[in-house]
């Protein structure tokens, strides 16, 4: 009898048939208030667990009694009890080198809009603003030869370094738990504190996922080390940002602006200052949203799960303490 498990996000058909081969599938386009009395109870059979968007705390997790795999389809996972599953001995596989690239083109698509202006500027068009030779309302600043800061140098980190020092001449400066001496050493790459980062980069880009200690790591102190002609930029996590000193700081013209695909709540509320302040670009946690880039992270979530089901694991596991 075929292993059962569940998919809690809808898969390419190519996908779905992969896992139909190996096991009994009881799929979800997505788990909504409708369907989540049926996903509890294909939950109380499942010994494998594949999708993304759902927040799996040790309660969920306790309704499946028979699981023994979880692959997200994403590179984050702080939406699941990981020390839950890991007492458990469940391997949770998530897919970080799938989106690096996607990621690292959409952090430098942030720094061009957010210090050229090309958001507000092409308002400015669309409104009928552009009526004769542009004036200096409508300049922006200069990205090439400027210093991009990088909060987190792991595989994104070092994708927009690539993209930020060949690209753009960028000198680029970085913080992180451990020092990277490829980063040094390809991109010439200096390694700072936070503090002095903050304080040195013209584009501060961050690149962090949400733990208790990255919570709130950038905090009102830590965005009036800014210069107050740098921008700011937040592709990582939403709450590693304390989103009401950012609000504070774009307001009193402390920073010059910011670039944020991330924010403390998603969807970000209608009513925020972010969405009415010129020098914002925010859009809607596009990170990885491109067709390839998805297909990509479902295949590999896909590939994870039927390495852990079948006690393969090479790789992209976030727990890989409990692989004997």
């Amino acid at each position: 009898m075929k292993p059962s498990i569940v998919c809690y996000k809808k898969l390419p058909d190519e996908l779905k048939q992969k896992l139909e081969k190996r096991f009994t599938v009881t799929a979800f386009d997505a788990v909504n208030d409708d369907n989540f009395p049926e996903f509890l109870a294909a939950l109380e059979h499942a010994e494998g667990l594949i999708g993304s968007g759902l927040t799996l705390d040790r309660a969920l997790l306790q309704r499946a009694p028979r699981l023994r795999a979880v692959s997200t389809i994403s590179a984050g996972y702080d939406n699941f009890d990981v020390e839950a599953l890991t007492e458990r001995k469940i391997p949770l596989m998530h897919t970080p080198g799938a989106l690096t690239d996607t990621v690292a083109d959409t952090i430098m698509a942030l720094v061009l809009a957010s210090g050229r202006r090309i958001v507000n500027v092409a308002e400015r068009v669309k409104a009928g603003e552009w009526q004769d030779s542009v004036d200096e309302s409508w300049f922006g600043v200069d990205v090439h030869h400027k210093t991009m800061g990088i909060i987190g140098m792991g595989r994104i980190g070092s994708a927009l370094a690539q993209r930020a020092r060949f690209g753009f001449n960028m000198k680029i400066v970085y913080h992180t738990r451990t020092r990277n001496a490829e980063a040094e050493d390809r991109f010439d790459a200096i390694y700072m504190d936070l503090d002095k980062l903050m304080s040195t980069a013209d584009y501060v880009c961050l690149i962090l996922p949400l733990s208790p200690q990255t919570y709130h790591l950038i905090d009102a102190e830590k965005l009036a080390l800014m210069k107050p002609d740098a921008y700011f930029i937040n592709a990582g996590r939403g709450p590693v940002v304390d989103e009401a000193a950012l609000i504070e700081a774009l307001q009193q013209k402390k920073i010059a602006g910011a670039g944020l695909d991330v924010f403390e709540q998603e969807p970000l509320p209608v009513d925020s200052p972010l969405l009415s302040m010129p020098n914002v670009v925010a859009v809607p946690h596009i990170g990885s949203a491109t067709f390839e880039a998805r297909y990509a992270m479902a295949k590999t979530a896909v590939e994870n799960l039927i390495a852990a089901m079948t006690d393969s694991i090479d790789g992209n596991c976030v727990n890989p303490q409990i692989i004997r």
